[in-house]
């Protein structure tokens, strides 16, 4: 550890770095450290390692892992004046999927806050986030409906992917949801050297439905424990419950990443569910789903480009793998196969089988 920093955690374990930097901390932002690691660890589904920045006092920080640095918060201005970015507030009550969140517990109040800092000081990303909900929860929104589950269960989607279809792990959790292979395999998404279906957003909602629902049900769980068991697993929660001799998630000890992990999607949900709030984002600000249709593809031939698929259904090879991010390679084999395409709106745009010469 350098003499600077050594000199800056004993003025802030003593209050006064804080006093001592007002004069040129003015405009400043720290700069998040991005990782996408996980544990090794095999697990069901995860949210991968979140940013790596904690308070400097932290009862779950791993001791091995890298130092972290102090986070500084920024200002923010809006309509002209200056807003530092504790002038945002973490509300007194919250509840999630229905249940009350213990806030009044000093220690729930400062892991969720923790999280909930996080994510507003990173201004550039969560303006993102939140355009992407635009596109990535309608979907997730009507399944969750269909079966039942509460709509709040959509936040998981922020930090699990931050609402990419195709983000992909070190311990291979792939997809919107970051299911790993084993759970995948169990809730029938296939996966091969051609196709990859955890990325469906779609077909990998359904099983995140199903696998939140067994959760749920595992034990008699509420929904923060089936959170908690969706990252870590639930053997491993459960053991950590047997061994501490608790019930209550918000009482557990475990993985840093899974303490983590529910605090993060409730800081989620107040913010996104709020975006005018905190991020000065209206719902015409969000991305807007786009039109597209299902159509059946048939390769007949050895294998087919995608180049020339997109071709054939009016958009370009680009488009075509983001619309189909389950698709691993540039060429399809010989083979039946169901894809995204950009709905028809001619005479703009038709499938090149229907432009007249």
């Amino acid at each position: 550890m350098g003499m600077t920093t050594w000199v800056r955690r004993v003025l802030a374990l003593n209050g006064l770095w804080m006093v001592l930097m007002l004069p040129i901390v003015t405009g400043a932002q720290a700069q998040p450290e991005q990782s996408e690691a996980k544990e090794s660890t095999p697990r069901s589904g995860a949210t991968g390692e979140p940013d790596r920045e904690v308070i400097l006092v932290d009862p779950l920080e791993d001791p091995n892992e890298p130092e972290d640095r102090l986070v500084i918060l920024p200002e923010i201005k809006r309509d002209g004046e200056r807003y530092f970015l504790s002038s945002f507030k973490l509300p007194d009550k919250l509840t999630f999927a229905g249940q009350p969140v213990p806030l009044d517990n000093w220690q729930v109040r400062e892991r969720i806050e923790y999280e909930f800092y996080q994510f507003l000081e990173d201004q550039g990303e969560s303006i993102i986030l939140a355009k992407r909900t635009g596109r990535c929860f309608p979907p997730a929104e009507k399944q969750l409906a269909e079966a039942g589950l509460p709509d709040d269960l959509k936040y998981m989607l922020l930090v699990e992917s931050k609402c990419v279809a195709a983000a992909y792990s070190k311990a291979k959790a792939s997809g919107p949801w970051q299911f790993i292979p084993s759970t995948g395999r169990r809730y029938r998404l296939k996966s091969d050297a051609v196709l990859d279906e955890r990325r469906n957003l779609e077909m990998s909602t359904e099983a995140a439905v199903k696998y939140l629902r067994y959760l749920k049900d595992f034990k008699e769980n509420d929904w923060f424990m089936a959170m908690a068991s969706y990252n870590a697993g639930e053997e491993r929660v459960r053991k950590l419950l047997k061994d501490q001799n608790i019930t209550d998630y918000w009482k557990m000890h475990g993985p840093r990443e899974t303490m983590r992990y529910v605090p993060r999607i409730i800081a989620a949900k107040e913010i996104y569910s709020q975006p005018e709030k905190y991020l000065g984002l209206s719902k015409k600000d969000l991305y807007v789903p786009m039109e597209i249709e299902t159509v059946t593809v048939n390769v007949k031939d050895s294998q087919r480009a995608l180049t020339s698929i997109a071709e054939e259904y009016g958009t370009y090879f680009l488009e075509l793998k983001m619309l189909n991010p389950e698709f691993k390679k540039d060429v399809l084999p010989r083979g039946t196969y169901q894809m995204k395409v950009p709905r028809q709106t001619c005479p703009s745009r038709c499938f090149k089988q229907d432009k007249t010469p």
